[in-house]
């Protein structure tokens, strides 16, 4: 998938959402998605690491303890 199928998905699942609110105002949009793409991007970048934290840290270019503190937060880890 490239990086514009990507794009594509999200907007059309966006558009879909506001479809489905029928005009009502939604309410912390960005946090509820942000957990919806956190979570799986997380469950599959470890698997391809192997759970090696290091190497998923800096795939995702992030500072290991923060990815830590994710995957504690999604209850990846215990």
């Amino acid at each position: 998938m490239s990086q514009n199928a990507l794009h594509e998905c999200v907007r059309a699942s966006l558009e879909s959402y506001f479809q489905d609110l029928n005009g009502t105002d939604p309410a912390g949009l960005h946090d509820m998605l942000v957990k919806a793409v956190e979570k799986p991007l997380l469950e599959v970048v470890m698997e391809q690491a192997q759970h090696n934290q290091s190497r998923a840290a800096q795939w995702l270019g992030l500072n290991r303890n923060t990815l830590r503190k994710k995957l504690l937060e999604h209850k990846l880890i215990d």
